[in-house]
């Protein structure tokens, strides 16, 4: 027998689940920032600019799942 969700309890699931994929891309950003600063340019500027990817990956998901729901 499965469990069904409250709309509350799957908005604070997806809340955690989100929230890594955010500070995922802003690791991924500082990572970058800091290899601009030891490295290379262009490693970090590639870090940077797939941690860019990852945010807005993150915001497709929210705005998606917010008109899902609404």
């Amino acid at each position: 027998m499965k469990k069904r969700l409250s709309a509350g309890e799957e908005f604070e699931i997806m809340k955690l689940v989100l929230d890594k994929f955010l500070w995922l891309g802003f690791g991924v950003m500082v990572l970058g920032l800091w290899k601009m600063f030891t490295d290379t340019v262009t490693t970090g500027l590639t870090l940077i600019i797939t941690g860019a990817v990852v945010l807005i990956l993150f915001m497709i998901i929210i705005v998606k799942e917010y008109e899902i729901s609404k």
